[in-house]
Order: structure tokens, then C-alpha cells, then sequence
């Protein structure tokens, strides 16, 4: 039986994530809204086995995901799922706050009626913080200045109250920057390196002066891992490395692990709303309880996005680079 359902599963998190379940030999349930995407942004399809897949939208087939649980009987459930953009949810509040909230505080209400559930680890975000200066530690106040941060915050603190009602084994996680192979396209490391690579243009909202700590994928999915088997119910668990860079250095080390010159490469043109200038982890906790510790670099894992560029750059540029929206 599988021990892990994961909840968005072939989102660029999510599917990382399956992937390092599958390396340590875990059966694994995926569950997600959307069709498998491209093999190239699913690392998981090096696995000839050990991982099954439903597609079921959260907002629509709550009684089916609850179903697929219960037949495992799945002691770990770990959801991705949620819409994600920041920028693009000033368009369309109510979707993001549909999502996000309202289906799943629907999803929360099932999941604590099952007796076998172990833990259930809520990846959050840290643009619940809004923007901060200095480290920010996980008891942090919330000040979410974005559709898409409220409606994170707004399911954080339902959460809370049903860990406080109900015992909810609920565990959180919130990364700093995730990057690594497999991206999307949209986001800036993989779509920097693609456009130096075919010779495009790369917008650079505000000249890219906001901080943030960017940190490989593959680092993240061992501290969801150890926060959904060893972590505390109830604690948040900061995922982040000590290194501080700006959206702009981000660029700079794509560029100059390309060999590509910035001002041919890159446009400034001017911020979007509600962005925050920085928000910089403390990740003490999950150093101190779980022994974690981030292992690559930022420059490896810039070097590791280019070079999964230049090995798939065919099957890449055939794929759509903009961001879709899913009501």
C-alpha cells in the first residue's frame, strides 16, 4: 500500500518531490487537476514503477481524491496543489481565493475525519510574511499583501483552528525560492537561460533589486520528506538557505553560466503590484529538529537548470512558456 498521497503531484514541486519518494523505494499516489504534462518537467518518469496517478481537480472531485485515501489508507498526505501566481492573482481574486481556501478548507474538513491519517503537510508560503527585513522566524505575524498571500494565509490559519479543535496532525512547510530542472518555463531561472539560449528578450520587472533566497529543488523535497515523518504537529518548518541574492544576480549567474551578455539578454521594465522586496527564512527549526540541511549550492543549482536547458532545449522550446490561468 502507499504509504504517501501527494496532492498535486506533477506540479514542479510536487513532481520532485514524487521523485525522491520514488528513489528511496515508497509506493507513491499522485493526485492532480491537470494532464500529465511533457516527460521533461516530470523527473519522476525515470521510475518504471511504484507511482499511480489520478486526475482529479480539487475544486470538483473531493469525494473521489477522499476516496483514492481511504482505499490506501495512506498514513502521509502531502498537497502542492494550490494556484501559485502571485502577480496574475490581482485579475481573478475569487479563483485564487476558491482554490486556495475554499476547497481546500473543504479538503482539510475530510481529511480529519480519518483515523489513519499520520500527517498531513500543508506546503504554505512564505508570501504569508508580506515583505520583512532581517530573517524571518515561523512565528512570524502574517502580513499578506497579495490576493494570492491572503488566500495562503487564509487556509494557514483555518488550519490552525482545526489543529486546535480537532488534533489535526497538520505540519507546514514553507521554502524560499524552490528552482531546479524541470520548471516551468515562466518562472525566472529556466526562462532567463532560455531566452539567452534562443536569442529573446528576458523582462526584468523593476530591475530585479528584490532579495530572496533561492534554493534546488532537490533540497526542498528531503526537508518535505523528514517534515512529513519526524515533524512536530503544528510546527512550521522553514526550508532555506543562508545565501541572499537579488532577482537581478539570479539573472546575471544564468547569463554568465551561458556565456550570454546582460544588456543584449535583458529588458527592465517596470514592477508589478504588491510585490515584496524581500522575505528571508530562518530555517533554524528544521536544521535543530529534523536535521536537515540544504546540500546544493546556488551556483550548482544554476548550473544543473542550464544544463537540463541545453540537454532538452528541442523538446523544450516546443512547450508553451506562458503561464496558463486555471479558474
Amino acid at each position: 500500500m502507499a504509504r504517501f498521497v501527494v496532492i498535486g503531484s506533477n506540479s514542479f514541486s510536487g513532481s520532485h518531490f514524487v521523485d525522491y519518494l520514488l528513489e528511496r523505494g515508497e509506493e507513491v499516489i499522485g493526485i492532480s487537476r491537470s494532464p500529465q504534462p511533457h516527460a521533461v518537467f516530470l523527473p519522476y518518469t525515470r521510475h518504471a514503477q511504484g507511482f499511480t496517478f489520478h486526475q482529479l481537480d480539487l475544486n470538483q472531485d473531493l469525494d473521489a481524491i477522499l476516496g483514492v485515501i481511504e482505499a490506501a489508507q495512506s498514513p502521509f498526505v502531502v498537497n502542492f496543489a494550490a494556484q501559485s501566481m502571485v502577480g496574475e492573482s490581482w485579475a481573478h481574486p475569487e479563483h485564487w481565493f476558491q482554490t486556495n481556501v475554499v476547497a481546500t478548507v473543504k479538503l482539510h474538513d475530510r481529511l480529519r475525519q480519518l483515523p489513519f491519517l499520520e500527517r498531513y503537510v500543508h506546503i504554505s508560503t512564505p508570501e504569508v510574511y508580506g515583505s520583512c527585513s532581517g530573517l524571518v522566524r515561523e512565528d512570524a505575524r502574517f502580513n499578506p499583501s497579495t490576493p494570492y498571500a491572503v488566500s495562503r494565509a487564509a487556509a494557514d490559519l483555518s488550519l490552525e483552528s482545526f489543529r486546535a479543535n480537532y488534533g489535526f496532525p497538520v505540519v507546514y512547510t514553507r521554502a524560499a525560492n524552490v528552482f531546479g530542472p524541470g520548471q516551468q518555463l515562466y518562472r525566472i531561472v529556466p526562462r532567463a537561460a532560455l531566452c539567452a539560449l534562443i536569442g529573446e528578450t528576458l523582462e526584468l520587472h523593476g530591475g530585479g533589486h528584490s532579495v530572496r533566497s533561492f534554493i534546488h529543488i532537490r533540497d526542498v523535497a528531503e526537508g518535505t520528506f523528514l517534515a512529513a515523518t519526524q515533524g512536530e504537529p503544528g510546527s512550521v518548518y522553514h526550508l532555506s538557505t543562508d545565501r541572499h541574492v537579488s532577482i537581478r544576480q539570479v539573472v546575471e549567474a544564468v547569463l554568465a553560466e551561458l556565456g550570454a551578455d546582460f544588456d543584449e539578454v535583458v529588458e527592465v521594465v517596470g514592477d508589478r503590484p504588491g510585490k515584496d522586496a524581500a522575505y528571508l527564512l530562518d530555517a533554524s527549526r528544521a536544521k535543530r529538529e529534523l536535521g536537515w540541511e540544504p546540500k546544493l549550492s546556488f551556483e550548482d543549482g544554476v548550473r544543473d537548470v542550464v544544463q537540463w536547458m541545453r540537454t532538452n532545449l528541442d523538446a523544450i522550446r516546443a512547450q508553451p512558456r506562458a503561464y496558463v490561468h486555471k479558474p
